[in-house]
């Protein structure tokens, strides 16, 4: 009989920071797969997401680093994934199902260390909105909540004598995993330096050969093709398709001010 670790105090707050440090980077990062030359107001939500990021988020991205210095996680790139998976290492794949969805890993074992918010009810709203208000318009996703099960679910599929490659799409919600798993028993590990965004096309190999740099993208910045993987493989502005997107999304919002716009001067009686 297997023995379950429940997540401690100290797996919890380390979850809840990874949250707050994943926003932070991945509202810090909208100029990355952007050009910089778009939008003024995604400057803006970088700073503003700098100011509010919470003094502790440091210190435990901190103690995550200290991981890979002291050698207890491995740091390798996508580059190196293939060998590590000849090798007989297993790729424990931490994203959340909305990108995992999008380019599934061959034969890695799908755990989530974060799930979307489902709760129903005013401070899950407030969350979800501001999530959207602080980049989710513009790179997609929105507000995550740790999953309580994440080591059960672990233990269950992985035996402790495994050699674990953990991955996510931005690099530190799987940097955040190997501290738990680590606690929970895990002894051989590595960690995807910069997440699956920082591979290229080929280097991991996926269900279908989808570029897992698909996964990460999302938002009006997928709908109007303004990510640098499809720029890479002229899906973006520079197509015929990225083009007509983008005048779609000018007519439609042009459209919506003009409704809104007539019906305030009809609620006027300027009409």
């Amino acid at each position: 009989m297997s023995l379950v670790m429940k997540p401690t105090a100290s797996a919890s707050a380390s979850a809840s920071a990874v949250q707050r440090a994943a926003t932070r980077r991945s509202t810090v990062a909208l100029g990355r797969p952007c050009r910089r030359v778009a939008f003024q107001g995604a400057r803006s939500l970088r700073v503003s997401a700098q100011v509010q990021a919470p003094q502790p988020v440091a210190q435990d991205e901190q103690r995550w680093d200290a991981q890979v210095m002291e050698g207890k996680v491995r740091n390798v790139s996508g580059a190196d994934l293939r060998q590590y998976l000849s090798d007989g290492w297993v790729v424990l794949d931490v994203r959340p199902p909305s990108e995992a969805s999008k380019a599934r890993i061959q034969g890695a074992v799908e755990v989530p260390i974060f799930v979307e918010d489902t709760e129903v009810s005013l401070s899950s709203l407030i969350k979800r909105l501001s999530a959207f208000g602080m980049g989710g318009w513009w790179l997609g996703g929105t507000h995550m909540v740790p999953n309580q099960n994440f080591l059960a679910e672990v233990q269950a599929k992985v035996p402790k004598g495994s050699r674990l490659v953990v991955g996510c799409q931005k690099g530190l919600r799987s940097l955040a995993a190997c501290e738990q798993l680590s606690l929970a028993g895990y002894e051989t590990l590595a960690w995807v330096n910069g997440g699956f965004d920082s591979c290229r096309k080929d280097e991991v190999p996926t269900v279908g050969d989808v570029d897992i740099r698909f996964a990460g993208i999302g938002g009006l910045s997928e709908m109007i093709g303004w990510t640098e993987v499809q720029q890479e493989q002229n899906k973006g502005l520079g197509s015929a398709d990225g083009a007509i997107k983008l005048v779609a999304v000018i007519l439609a919002a042009d459209l919506l001010l003009f409704a809104y716009e007539y019906l305030q001067a009809y609620m006027n009686g300027s009409l």
